[in-house]
């Protein structure tokens, strides 16, 4: 008499459902920037401008004010940097009244920043240096802006950007975070993350990414349980990494 068959393992069901978590998980619209920026513009618009344009608006525009206060808010909510870059820049807006003050000074200034008493060093040498070796004027040139101490991409570009108009991509952690959780860019740091946009995203948004998406990152896709049921982007975004929302 024959062997009955053995079952055989139920491997296709299993196959099928990954399949589709799998279609469940990619399907979404391909990415147009133009029009995620568009519906991340109109987002925006209620909350309060990231702080180093809010800073310019204030009349705080120069190079040299941008850099500084962008150094201040290095690990620092701009609830706390703004303020504070406010009244060192009103009491010293240039680089030769900023470097007539003392580190001591300065760290009064700004103490309630993250890391104030080694900024205060920081921005005191670049106000001297700017005086002594740039005579006064920073110069619009993000190798230089880098050769001081504290000084990243972000800083640099940043401060470009937004002071002399250059097309260059800021990258923080709001920007670094989201674009690869859309799936725009896949990238592991906030260096490799500005190589890869600056691949991709069409250089009139270069600037205003970062403005756009840092009060988006404080607002809507932060970091832990992002907002995805209410998020005007959701039918273009990946979700990457996303393990909790709300």
């Amino acid at each position: 008499m024959a062997d009955k068959p053995t079952t055989a393992p139920r491997r296709a069901p299993r196959a099928q459902s990954a399949r589709t978590a799998h279609a469940a998980q990619t399907d979404k619209l391909p990415l147009d920037i133009e029009e995620v920026l568009r519906r991340i513009r109109h987002e925006v618009r209620s909350f309060a401008d990231a702080a180093m344009f809010e800073l310019a608006a204030k009349g705080h525009g120069s190079l040299f004010e941008q850099l500084i206060a962008c150094i201040l808010s290095i690990r620092t909510l701009d609830e706390v940097s703004l303020p504070a870059s406010l009244r060192l820049l009103s009491r010293a807006p240039t680089p030769d009244a900023l470097a007539r003050l003392t580190p001591q000074d300065i760290d009064a200034l700004i103490q309630p920043v993250t890391f104030h008493e080694a900024k205060a060093y920081q921005v005191h040498a670049i106000a001297v240096r700017t005086r002594d070796e740039f005579h006064g004027q920073l110069p619009a040139d993000a190798a230089i802006l880098q050769s001081f101490k504290g000084v990243g991409p972000k800083c640099a570009h940043l401060a470009l950007g937004i002071a002399c108009g250059h097309e260059v991509i800021s990258v923080d952690i709001h920007v670094h975070r989201i674009t690869n959780r859309w799936g725009y860019v896949k990238a592991s740091t906030p260096e490799r993350t500005l190589a890869a946009l600056e691949a991709v995203l069409p250089r009139p948004y270069w600037v205003e990414l970062n403005r756009l998406l840092v009060p988006f990152g404080k607002h809507v896709c932060t970091g832990s349980r992002p907002k995805c049921s209410t998020c005007p982007v959701l039918p273009y975004c990946r979700q990457e990494g996303v393990t909790s929302h709300r």
